[in-house]
């Protein structure tokens, strides 16, 4: 054996010895509240992903799409036909369109009592509340609301929360927190949003 591989084999022996540690340490078996936020693109797409795998397991899924609802979302068209997926858009779209906070609170207000009714269904395996982080700094909901109804859950049940300048108190509650970096964006240098890969 060549002095390469043999370090090469030594060094993913200490890896495969680390990694069986960590999964043997892992015994908690529970329902996880994941937040994807960040400047970056990419966290409704991660979370649609998320979404892709449950349902290839034949798991139920709900979806709470705040803020890009009326947008065409290639993800939800593909996905929608199956039995095992509900989907709940707020009707309004982007809020810095419709300028209207009582009309964007109503809506807000409807599309979130779905969003309590899946976080309190036990037969939900996955619940995405799709940019509800705007929804919290806009003031339509109550942060203690949220933390409340996701608290409640099903012990089983997993939860995404997605959008830029997640709350603080969302972040802290969370298992699993991923950050999404802007580290360069098509759209900064005038190129516009592709169908089929940026929506």
């Amino acid at each position: 054996m060549s002095d390469r591989q043999q370090r090469h084999q030594q060094a993913m022996q200490k890896l495969k010895s680390h990694v069986d540690e960590k999964v043997a340490t892992a015994t908690e078996q529970r329902g996880l509240l994941l937040v994807f936020t960040g400047n970056g693109k990419g966290k409704t797409t991660a979370a649609w992903g998320t979404v892709t795998r449950a349902l290839g397991y034949g798991y139920r899924v709900g979806v709470i799409q705040f803020i890009k609802g009326l947008w065409e979302c290639g993800e939800r068209e593909r996905l929608i036909e199956d039995p095992q997926l509900e989907v709940h858009v707020m009707a309004t779209g982007f809020t810095w369109d419709t300028q209207n906070r009582d009309s964007d609170t109503a809506a807000c207000f409807e599309v979130w009592r779905e969003a309590e009714r899946l976080l309190a269904d036990p037969e939900i395996y996955l619940v995405v509340l799709d940019e509800i982080t705007y929804m919290l700094k806009f003031g339509y909901l109550d942060i203690d609301t949220v933390k409340r109804a996701i608290a409640d859950r099903p012990p089983e049940q997993s939860v995404i929360v997605t959008g830029r300048n997640a709350h603080r108190e969302l972040v802290e509650m969370a298992d699993t927190v991923t950050e999404m970096q802007d580290t360069r964006h098509a759209f900064d240098a005038g190129i516009q949003a592709r169908r089929g890969i940026d929506y």
